[in-house]
């Protein structure tokens, strides 16, 4: 059996692509909730279960307690798939990370100085800051803190139906042989 199960944190958002067995061990030791079952079932020498195909678990993982890492796809995540210099939306393929102020005028590798930019945009700007190259921001970059940015590679062509419900398909990213997914957030 080739079957996956998608695991949500505490909050909802996607946080991990798992093996059906360890799906399973999550359920048995009470850390995770089942919320949707395949038909397909597992059978031991004393009970027979359903494969979860969405589980959720019950408690805040220690390393989201601490914050949203910082990534090149939280980066992304947190702009919108959108380059911050002209706007436009496009797949991971097509964005690079771009330091506002430059490395080379001492700028550093952080949630407050990377923002999205598409290559054209980054080639364009090439070392200086925005005003030195004369762009403009979209949108000056700031660690997030609302809500936790998390996106989950999935190395399948297709999405199985049971994750839909949990998943923002609109801001899913192709990439290579999957796509990158972050979970609808909470209202």
């Amino acid at each position: 059996m080739n079957t996956r199960t998608l695991l949500l944190n505490s909050w909802g958002m996607p946080h991990a692509v798992l093996t059906w067995m360890d799906a399973i061990t999550l359920a048995h030791v009470d850390k995770a909730t089942v919320l949707e079952e395949y038909d397909e079932t597992v059978s031991s020498p004393s009970t027979t279960m359903y494969v979860p195909a969405v589980m959720q678990l019950k408690r805040t993982s220690p390393a989201i307690k601490r914050g949203i890492k910082f990534s090149k796809v939280n980066v992304f995540t947190r702009d919108g798939w959108r380059c911050q210099y002209c706007g436009g939306r496009f797949a991971m393929n097509e964005l690079n990370y771009d330091h506002v102020v430059p490395r080379k005028q001492g700028g550093k590798t952080n949630w407050e100085n990377i923002v999205t930019s598409c290559y054209p945009c980054n080639a364009r700007k090439a070392g200086r800051t925005p005003e030195q190259a004369g762009m403009k921001l979209l949108r000056r970059p700031a660690r997030p803190h609302a809500l936790p940015l998390h996106a989950v590679y999935i190395a399948a062509t297709t999405i199985p139906e049971p994750w839909k419900p949990y998943l923002d398909l609109s801001k899913a990213q192709k990439h290579g042989a999957g796509f990158f997914l972050v979970a609808h957030h909470a209202a």
